[in-house]
């Protein structure tokens, strides 16, 4: 099949095109609406590219590319700034994991913070009670720069940053033991910047909505307040952003390495990880170049697949993953899709799916199996088949990973 037809084009009359590659998946009338809107706005640079795992957020829509001259719109980037995935192939063959992998989980999770409790207060088991050695010398490569941007803005000082670095989260959050098509090990997870990322985006789409009202200006949905490159919030923001992106990779950097420590605990033969490496963002902003020109970039639920570039795209807890190279693929701003998808809300989800439809969807996985985690039930997604055919002119499979092991959030 050519480009040209591997995709949807939907002309939103006054605003860009949008290009859609969902031939095949669904793609919700509340989230063609959110991307129409964001067509709309005077900034948008050729077109919005939609990814095959679409679906509503707040404001801009999860699965969509934005790439925008001279402003950037906080709420596309999100309250997750740098949330993203990261897997490591080991050289442990399937055969030397134990038979009862419940020990595997438990030291995982003991190793890696997850979950909330307390409200997020200060006994809350999915933050560092005592702050270990390697993250403390960790947080030091960010504090410098986190002081001068609390000094700017207070509100962001408050915001639990050393305490969450290297800690999952919740939701959608997950570490994860797999096996790829040959039967080998990996490791692989997926979190962002945590309770600072929230904090700094969270201010910052505040800030924006105000500036909009200060200007006068009128948007078709709130949360499409946006930054004029040039302004002062504008120059915070990048760099706040920016800061939060690399607490995010370094948190996902520590998260493994807790991982690694915890499963060589457990086993009696030794092996090596980061065969094969992979660290991606999917809710970021970047500054790149596109069709004659230096744009902002913003992948809202979207990965990075320049032309040989590695990539991770995650299916549901029972269903499989892919580590992918990039085409390159100009019309989709070299991007693909960060995941399968939801298909249905966390509270639809709830009401349609019971415990024991999720204990037949993850046999085979040593995972929770109870009622607080049926939001992120594999019925809750796309099919990530069905994903993956919609976007094959935009990345290529290298591995395929099926999990034996998921510590959710």
């Amino acid at each position: 099949m050519t480009r040209s037809t591997s995709y949807n084009v939907i002309d939103t009359g006054d605003g860009v095109p949008v290009k859609a590659w969902t031939k095949g998946v669904p793609f919700e009338d509340q989230a063609r609406t959110q991307v129409l809107n964001v067509a709309r706005l005077p900034f948008i640079h050729k077109w919005v590219a939609v990814m095959p795992d679409v679906h509503a957020g707040k404001g801009a829509t999860i699965g969509s590319v934005i790439p925008t001259v001279g402003a950037i719109i906080p709420a596309a980037v999100g309250v997750d700034i740098g949330c993203g995935m990261m897997a490591v192939k080991t050289n442990l063959a399937a055969d030397k994991l134990p038979d009862n992998l419940a020990p595997i989980r438990a030291a995982i999770e003991k190793a890696v913070p997850h979950g909330r409790t307390q409200r997020g207060g200060r006994n809350d088991r999915g933050a560092w009670g005592k702050i270990p050695t390697k993250v403390a010398a960790a947080w030091q490569t960010l504090a410098d720069e986190f002081d001068v941007i609390a000094a700017k803005h207070p509100a962001v000082a408050r915001a639990n940053h050393v305490n969450h670095l290297g800690t999952l989260g919740t939701g959608n959050h997950f570490v994860e033991v797999c096996l790829d098509e040959t039967d080998t090990v990996w490791f692989m997870l997926h979190s962002g910047s945590r309770g600072v990322g929230n904090r700094i985006g969270t201010y910052f789409i505040e800030l924006a909505k105000k500036d909009m009202q200060k200007w006068l200006i009128n948007l078709p949905d709130k949360d499409l307040a946006y930054l004029p490159e040039g302004t002062d919030h504008f120059d915070d923001y990048t760099q706040a952003v920016d800061w939060a992106q690399r607490f995010a990779r370094t948190n996902r950097v520590l998260m493994m390495e807790h991982l690694i420590a915890a499963v060589r605990d457990k086993l009696p033969v030794a092996f090596d990880a980061q065969v094969e490496a992979v660290n991606c963002h999917h809710n970021y902003v970047a500054r790149e170049h596109h069709y004659g020109k230096n744009v902002w970039v913003t992948r809202k639920g979207a990965v990075s697949a320049r032309a040989g570039e590695l990539g991770i795209i995650p299916g549901s807890m029972g269903a499989r993953s892919y580590v992918v190279r990039g085409f390159g693929n100009a019309e989709s701003f070299h991007s693909c899709s960060h995941g399968a998808g939801r298909a249905m809300s966390r509270t639809e989800a709830r009401r349609r799916f019971t415990v024991d439809d999720h204990i037949a969807a993850t046999q085979g996985v040593e995972c929770r199996k109870d009622a607080e985690v049926i939001d992120e039930t594999p019925a809750a997604y796309k099919s990530i088949d069905l994903v993956m055919q919609a976007q094959r002119d935009l990345v290529e499979v290298v591995h395929t990973l099926r999990q034996v092991v998921c510590v959710k959030g």
